[in-house]
């Protein structure tokens, strides 16, 4: 288990004379960063529920970053409690702190600010929020959240400290009622076009359509095509080692039902393949299974719904 104790990584988040020094542990790796200043910032401060959550609104010098620490076996309180220990040292004040079902899971998760995956992930089933305040709730001078998921063998962390001594023209600070609904998103069956994409596509809606994969005719020989989405979901899973996917082959309705299962099938099996030998990913992280004309995105009427049935998608799984 990696601590506290071996090492610290000290962080000054913001300037001016709310600047909040925390400290992680050296292995902490940052993968993004992001300044904002003057910008507004929505802090949660009660649960998701009834389309919302209440939230305190903040302008001035915004620091986001997010962290990915190598820690098999924590879980995200384990993590959290020294943060908000070293919070509450600086005379912060706690005002939510909820764990994922608490905190209204999925709802709460896409209705706050969460950096972009890779950079940032979250498992819906295991996730800890904290807002801590610095003066009163109703005008703060700063305010503090942190966004700990873990997997089996990592944890991620968002930091963003709002401070509107630094930075801001006009600092301005207030409790609202939030009544939102997370953004509409992207289509889900629609194809992602880089690794951002198609890593935020898998974690929203647990499976991705594989873009532009050739096969020949009524085969499931793959073309030798480099094909940017079997580069940009490698990149994925590269960089998020604990995820595991079943690659999904579908067919359009021409054809007997067995033999488009089967095709479908072997068609998810070539690109497990072109992933394991070209891109090195580890065979048990990828299964491979077939779906014949079960389950289409499109009219099988027209030539172009039979083409856009003619897929392969990468479905996330559960962490072994």
């Amino acid at each position: 288990m990696i601590g506290w104790r071996a090492g610290l990584i000290w962080l000054l988040l913001a300037g001016g004379a709310n600047a909040l020094e925390l400290s992680l542990p050296a292995a902490a790796r940052q993968t993004v960063a992001r300044d904002t200043g003057p910008d507004s910032y929505l802090a949660p401060v009660s649960a998701y529920e009834d389309g919302g959550f209440a939230s305190v609104k903040i302008e001035g010098a915004i620091a986001r970053s997010a962290w990915r620490l190598e820690a098999p076996g924590l879980t995200p309180l384990q993590i959290m409690r020294p943060l908000r220990t070293q919070l509450e040292n600086a005379d912060y004040r706690i005002v939510l702190d909820c764990s994922a079902t608490v905190c209204g899971g999925f709802d709460f998760r896409f209705a706050i600010e969460t950096l972009p995956a890779p950079n940032m992930y979250v498992d819906l089933r295991q996730y800890q929020f904290v807002t801590a305040v610095k003066g009163s709730l109703q005008a703060p001078d700063a305010v503090v959240t942190l966004l700990i998921s873990t997997t089996d063998t990592s944890a991620y962390l968002q930091i963003v400290q709002a401070d509107t001594q630094a930075g801001a023209a006009s600092p301005v600070a207030s409790v609202v009622a939030q009544d939102t609904q997370p953004a509409a998103p992207a289509a889900p069956d629609a194809p992602a076009q880089s690794p951002s994409k198609m890593a935020s596509a898998l974690e929203e809606f647990g499976h991705v359509v594989l873009a532009a994969l050739d096969f020949d005719t009524g085969t499931a020989a793959l073309g030798q095509g480099e094909f940017d989405a079997l580069v940009n979901l490698a990149a994925v899973l590269k960089d998020q080692p604990d995820l595991r996917i079943a690659l999904v082959g579908h067919t359009d309705s021409v054809g007997g039902l067995q033999g488009n299962i089967t095709l479908s099938k072997n068609r998810a099996a070539a690109v497990r393949q072109r992933l394991i030998a070209v891109h090195g990913i580890a065979a048990d992280r990828i299964d491979a299974q077939g779906m014949g004309y079960l389950s289409p995105i499109a009219s099988n009427q027209t030539e172009a719904g039979r083409d856009a049935n003619r897929r392969v998608e990468a479905v996330l799984l559960p962490a072994s």
